[in-house]
């Protein structure tokens, strides 16, 4: 029961989906971070789908794009974008890492992030506007919203916090640490291996670029914030989208010059 509740939290914190009845307990959330991977197969399917039936109507590369674009920030209900902003309001305001955390607890937006979303959602158009479908492409790109998530999660619970409160303190406090490391491993290592399966020259591209985004992102949180906080969570998970994308991308070039 306690399972279930925690599988509730996650989808209700981390997406749109209509869950009834959560209990939102410090004792059901201790597993929330175990389910977060999943959202990712879900977010993953609903775009595989679009791509597919964009291939098969031969939909134009712009309306493909901006469909891409706008399914993962609608089905979460752009939770991690959110944290997109303010990650980039505190980094673009040069301040100490005590005045940046206080820029991420600021409700409003500022030009820096408004300037920083604009340049993320073009280049990620672009890329779409670039990528060709295929099966196999589309399966690397399913298995990648399971990794960055699955990369989350597992972060989360083992980069040190920056601060004693806020949304993902309570999760991570709560959460069984070492039974969401686990899990989030396991789903790591299964999201790399149908990467491998569905494609191995992307899945290499896209694993290098993943972690080292990964290690970056431990280096600039450490850096300039103390540690990792919420929103620093969602400006990982809002960049590790758009690297799997960019290494598949890379590796259909590498192929086509390959022929």
């Amino acid at each position: 029961m306690r399972l279930w509740e925690s599988f509730k939290i996650a989808f209700a914190m981390y997406s749109v989906l209509p869950i009834p009845d959560v209990k939102w307990e410090e004792k059901n959330m201790r597993y929330a971070f175990c389910f977060f991977p999943l959202i990712g197969l879900v977010v993953g399917g609903a775009l595989s789908l679009w791509l597919w039936l964009s291939h098969l109507l031969e939909l134009g590369g712009l309306l493909t794009a901006v469909v891409a674009v706008s399914v993962p920030i609608l089905l979460t209900g752009g939770i991690h974008l959110d944290g997109f902003c303010d990650t980039s309001d505190a980094l673009a305001s040069r301040q100490p890492p005590e005045r940046k955390l206080e820029i991420l607890k600021d409700s409003h937006v500022g030009a820096f992030a408004v300037i920083a979303v604009g340049i993320y959602l073009l280049l990620t158009a672009g890329l779409w506007e670039e990528y060709r479908f295929t099966v196999s492409s589309m399966g690397v790109l399913w298995c990648g919203f399971v990794l960055s998530r699955a990369l989350s999660g597992w972060s989360s619970v083992s980069f040190p916090p920056s601060k004693n409160s806020g949304l993902l303190r309570s999760f991570s406090d709560a959460a069984q640490k070492q039974a969401v490391r686990l899990s989030s491993v396991l789903f790591i290592l299964l999201s790399l291996a149908g990467m491998v399966l569905f494609d191995w020259i992307a899945a290499v591209c896209v694993a290098v670029l993943v972690f080292l985004l990964l290690f970056f992102y431990y280096w600039m949180a450490k850096r300039q914030f103390g540690g990792v906080s919420g929103d620093l969570a969602g400006y990982f998970l809002t960049l590790c989208e758009w690297v799997v994308l960019l290494g598949v991308v890379v590796a259909q070039g590498v192929e086509r010059l390959a022929v």
